[in-house]
Parts: structure tokens; sequence; C-alpha cells
């Protein structure tokens, strides 16, 4: 599946992650950090009932950003790409905080991508993002996450940084089908981050064990 989005250069997994949904055969996928679409939109093309999860306003209807070089652009957004692409019937979004949600509809496979790094769900502890993201994925579900590790010495002390093995303790009652973590490397300048900049990151996959 091919992604487009103002983020379409950063590094994912998700390549892993589709290969894993096309082998099971699911219909619903829920992507958690929706923004504009990067994930979203290659899902919905694809065929799946994509129920797309996010809090930011702009990502999902759009508006002014400062791209690379210190370019002013143009933020689409959710809603608009899903229009133009015409997926948008295959598509539901909930534009709410994850953390804030008590009831939430189950998926066959649930899916996000260094969501739960950003400050703003530092309020809360690692464990309840993440059992939100369990509550999302269906009895016989799976959940991908490629996540941020820790680069700074700031990250060290933020439990939502994890090191290497780490992961493992949120996932006692699954079974883990993809472990992965990356060496420092050098992410090319994007949007929110207008200059090179140095991230490592890891990756799972789990099932209900």
């Amino acid at each position: 599946m091919k992604t487009r989005s103002l983020w379409q250069d950063t590094k994912t997994f998700f390549p892993l992650f589709s290969a894993e949904l096309e082998r099971r055969r699911v219909k619903t996928v829920c992507v958690v950090g929706a923004s504009d679409g990067k994930f979203v939109i290659p899902l919905a093309e694809h065929g799946y009932r994509v129920l797309a999860i996010e809090r930011d306003p702009q990502a999902v209807h759009g508006g002014p950003v400062t791209l690379p070089g210190h370019v002013p652009g143009d933020m689409l957004g959710l809603r608009r790409r899903l229009d133009i692409e015409r997926v948008a019937a295959n598509v539901d979004i909930i534009e709410a905080d994850l953390l804030e949600q008590d009831v939430l509809p189950t998926c066959d496979a649930v899916w996000t991508s260094c969501s739960w790094h950003y400050s703003v769900n530092h309020r809360r502890p690692l464990a309840d993002f993440i059992g939100r993201l369990h509550a999302l994925c269906a009895p016989t579900g799976i959940l991908g996450a490629e996540y941020m590790m820790p680069v700074r010495t700031r990250h060290t002390t933020i439990e939502h940084y994890l090191e290497k093995g780490e992961i493992r303790r949120y996932f006692e009652r699954w079974r883990l089908l993809w472990e992965a973590y990356t060496p420092t490397f050098v992410e090319d300048p994007h949007v929110e981050k207008l200059k090179p900049h140095i991230h490592r990151m890891g990756f799972v996959v789990a099932e209900r064990a």
C-alpha cells in the first residue's frame, strides 16, 4: 500500500503491518492518530472499513502549516483528502482524544504510528494509552504500533519513550508476532520538525493470546 501525506517520507514499519492484514484478510482497521490520512487512505483504498481517531482539529479539517525550508503551506486535512480520493464512504472519523473515550468500538486490527510519545499524552500513564488500544482490538484481532525510543537525556525520564524490550510489559496477555528496533538514524525535515533530527524507533505487532 502506498502512503501519501505531509509526513510521506518519514520512516515507517507500516508495510510489514499491512502485509499481515492481507494475510489475515481482516475487514475493519482502526488507525489511532489518523493525522492527514497517511495510513487511513491506503487502507480505505484497499477496501478495508477504517475507523480513524484523531484529536487535532487541524489534522482533521486542514489549515496553514510551515513546510521544510520554512515555506508556507496548507494541510488539506483528513476529511478533504478522503473526499478528493473518493474513499470517504469507507472511513468513520472519531474526532476526539483517545484517552477521554470510555466507550470504544472494536476492529479486527488496530494501528498507531508514534502517537503515544506526544507530550499531550504524558499527562496519563502509558498503560492507560495502550489499554485503550487494547480495548479497540477485537478478541481475535491484531494490534500494530511503532513508537519513539529515547535519544535524548530527557526522554529517559518519560515512560512513553520505551527502551528495547520494555514494550513487552504492556502485552503480557498477548502473543508477539513482530518485534523490531532500529538503530539511531537521521530523519529528514518534515512538518513540525523543520531540520534533520535523530530518531530511534520500536515496532510491535501482537495478537491476543
